[in-house]
């Protein structure tokens, strides 16, 4: 499963807009979503996508990458690999 990080994303965003904001740029429809608060200036989430490979992510990554949306300008990066064994 490929993750995506998503910072500075506005907090009330629902996860119906994330959904249609990313399939309008050819992202794939993910899976799970984790939100992240931090200090909550800049909230972000953690998307996953099951059956995707996290090069599919990166290859999609630019063109939402510093984009200004809601007010905000996103921060984008796929989460590198772990391995949980």
């Amino acid at each position: 499963m490929a993750e995506l990080w998503m910072g500075n994303v506005e907090a009330d965003t629902t996860d119906d807009e994330l959904r249609e904001f990313l399939c309008r740029y050819g992202f794939p429809a993910f899976d799970t979503i984790k939100r992240v608060e931090g200090t909550g200036e800049r909230p972000a989430v953690v998307l996953g996508f099951e059956g995707v490979e996290a090069h599919v992510l990166r290859a999609l990554q630019s063109r939402v990458h510093n984009m200004f949306w809601k007010g905000r300008t996103l921060v984008v990066q796929v989460v590198p690999t772990r391995d949980e064994t």
